[in-house]
């Protein structure tokens, strides 16, 4: 081959290597935007329920029925001054809440929203959830002590006690599920409660999990009754307190990612994930659209997937108004002496139940 031919094929070679790089990166802008309209959603949600249940006009203005609030409300974070404490650790407070986002933003690429429809199909799935996870509390410390401010370096030590606490229960009731499917893959996981249908959901196989996992995802996200970390009536605002501008905005998109992100692994690991009960493959076939059917078959399975998440979220935003926050040794007591007993008793029953199934 002559040099001719060569540097007539280089030019080829350096456009597909391009193409590629853009491959990649399209799911991943599409999940980023995904995830942006998603938080946009759960907050209107949120403040149109908290308005339903206190029998007041919740948001009316910014767009129709108020849906870009929370979009006007970051555009005015982005516009005010970020302060920073005068005797603080300037890079621990930076770091701080861009730590506590991206630990959560990195969950996203193992939550299946269909078949073939993931960021990163991963062996070690749930496990890498909860490792993850568990960095996040480093940045919400680092953040209280890099305050110099008392208030907020003790809303960083309940963050880190709280979040130790119901990591181990939480783990736990992962583990149960993985022994369940014999995998703790989360593409695994939803497959395998698909055999059965809808009785097939680990909902009905784990409901003592079931419970456990929703009251630590709740502590999790630091939501009512478990939000002591940012009690306003004890801390100010917990490690937020001197927190203004984006970086505040930040801590704000991080609760509600976590919120998100917790509701999408409880629909994946314990309502079935993108499958439904009822079939509905047969459809496109029916109005002889058996080419746009994959196409169809994708677009189902993420509203099925969004459904599902979305009514599950009803859950936690009627609880944080509805009941009231508990202390600090009921909180510790509820999560050593009660969750952690239980989902070890929940594990022991299921690794007995699988051996005595083989």
């Amino acid at each position: 081959m002559d040099t001719t031919e060569i540097q007539a094929i280089n030019p080829f070679s350096r456009l597909e290597v391009v193409y590629g790089m853009l491959w990649i990166l399209v799911p991943i802008f599409g999940l980023v935007l995904g995830i942006i309209i998603g938080v946009l959603v759960i907050v209107w949600l949120e403040r149109e329920i908290s308005a339903g249940i206190q029998q007041r006009i919740g948001p009316e203005y910014a767009g129709p029925l108020g849906i870009l609030q929370a979009l006007a409300d970051g555009v005015k974070l982005l516009f005010k001054e970020n302060l920073l404490p005068s005797r603080g650790d300037a890079r621990l407070f930076s770091i701080g809440p861009s730590i506590a986002v991206i630990s959560i933003l990195l969950s996203y690429s193992i939550i299946p929203f269909g078949d073939h429809l993931i960021l990163s199909d991963l062996t070690i799935g749930v496990f890498l959830w909860i490792a993850i996870s568990s960095v996040a509390p480093i940045g919400l410390l680092m953040s209280g002590y890099g305050s110099n401010n008392k208030y907020s370096f003790l809303g960083g030590l309940r963050a880190t006690a709280q979040s130790i606490s119901y990591e181990i229960p939480l783990t736990l009731c992962v583990l149960s599920i993985s022994l369940l499917s014999n995998s703790p893959s989360t593409v695994d996981i939803v497959e395998a409660q698909s055999k059965y249908g809808f009785w097939g959901w680990n909902l009905w196989r784990q409901p003592i999990g079931f419970i456990i996992f929703l009251s630590s995802s709740l502590a999790e996200c630091e939501r009512l009754p478990f939000d002591l970390p940012e009690a306003e009536e004890e801390l100010v605002a917990g490690y937020q307190t001197e927190y203004s501008g984006i970086k505040f905005g930040l801590f704000y998109i991080a609760s509600y990612l976590n919120l998100l992100v917790s509701s999408l692994f409880v629909t994946v690991l314990y309502l079935g994930g993108w499958n439904l009960s009822i079939a509905y493959g047969f459809i496109p076939k029916l109005f002889d659209m058996n080419k746009v059917g994959k196409v169809f078959g994708t677009i189902i399975s993420i509203l099925i997937t969004l459904a599902k998440t979305y009514l599950f979220l009803f859950i936690p935003i009627a609880t944080r108004w509805t009941l009231p926050r508990l202390r600090m040794d009921q909180l510790l007591s509820l999560g050593w002496k009660f969750l952690l007993p239980i989902s070890l008793g929940n594990l022991l029953l299921t690794t007995s139940f699988q051996l005595l199934s083989l």
